[in-house]
């Protein structure tokens, strides 16, 4: 097998049509429109109704980003799905390959939470090196508001719900220039949508567990500090790999957590405000959906150019963190 260079030729997103801004959660839970912005920059999310399922929400992103490749379903190769929220714990990407009606692709579930896209970036890119794939689909995409505490102000004003798409294909000219990945897993407590086991005695001395995932539980400080520190290292990095420095960037896209963490990053490093993608503000914390979604966003406004050089990182929980640089288009 040899070497093949890698193009991001396609992009998609989707959310909820249902809007939850600060001004109505202050309904919720004992806060406000200032309280929220100003600590978060976020103004508005998206939630999914009860109808709505991811396999809805990323089936959509896909379909855009399959017609901006200009592609046809069943030339797709292989789908990832950068999820932490499936519809079916046992994975939800061979769902979307039906939907898609893409019979040749083969399909599995990553999970990386907010780095997830980062991470299905690397791991899409290392089948059509290796020449095993021609053509990935790699979606990102988390509904997050089926996992909050509508009644802790720390955590519900954060997320929101969606999904966005990204068609990776081979090319002779690697638009792939370099990437870092990271993990952490002594700060996992950090931030957590853990398992709580119920004793289920079943008979004689045999005891299972049963039980259910608890709502999401974070050490804002905490994640905060982890974030401005570790997200321009990884950068700083994944620039080196490519013999890039930060003055031939175009344009940062960060995971939209939070615009305190986004201003710090890009002040580290040198990057001026008007480079920086953010649709925070509209969106809040979509997880592993929120890079392809303001990707695509920025794209399809005309903001985002063929032959344009992107930085961009994730980090979450995990802990887990990673950057990748990249040239949009052929």
């Amino acid at each position: 097998m040899t070497n093949t260079g890698i193009a991001m030729i396609g992009s998609g997103s989707a959310t909820p049509p249902v809007s939850l801004d600060n001004q109505r959660l202050s309904q919720i839970v004992e806060t406000s429109d200032e309280w929220i912005a100003s600590r978060t920059g976020i103004r508005d999310r998206r939630v999914a109704d009860p109808q709505t399922s991811l396999c809805s929400l990323a089936t959509a992103a896909s379909k855009q980003a399959i017609a901006m490749a200009q592609i046809d379903s069943s030339e797709i190769d292989l789908i990832i799905l950068a999820t932490s929220t499936p519809d079916d714990l046992f994975g939800s990407a061979s769902q979307i390959q039906a939907q898609l009606d893409a019979p040749q692709a083969v399909a599995f579930d990553l999970t990386a939470a907010c780095s997830g896209f980062i991470f299905g970036l690397v791991t899409a890119a290392q089948f059509i090196r290796t020449g095993v794939y021609k053509t990935v689909l790699l979606i990102g995409g988390d509904i997050l508001s089926r996992w909050v505490d509508w009644s802790d102000r720390r955590t519900c004003v954060l997320f929101g719900d969606g999904a966005g798409a990204v068609v990776l294909q081979a090319s002779d000219c690697d638009r792939l220039l370099g990437f870092e990945l990271r993990s952490d897993g002594s700060q996992n407590g950090c931030l957590n949508l853990s398992f709580q086991a119920q004793p289920q005695p079943l008979i004689d001395q045999i005891t299972v567990s049963s039980g259910t995932y608890q709502p999401i539980t974070m050490n804002g400080k905490e994640v905060y500090r982890f974030a401005v520190k570790k997200v321009p290292e990884v950068i700083e990095k994944a620039l080196f790999r490519a013999d890039l420095t930060v003055d031939q960037i175009n344009w940062l896209i960060l995971h939209q957590a939070n615009q305190r963490i986004m201003d710090a990053v890009a002040q580290r490093l040198n990057i001026p405000s008007e480079n920086v993608i953010s649709n925070l503000a509209n969106y809040g914390n979509t997880s592993a959906a929120s890079i392809p979604i303001a990707l695509d966003e920025a794209v399809r406004s005309g903001k985002i150019k063929p032959g344009d050089v992107i930085a961009t990182s994730g980090f979450g929980a995990g802990l887990t963190w990673g950057a990748a640089i990249f040239k949009w288009g052929v």
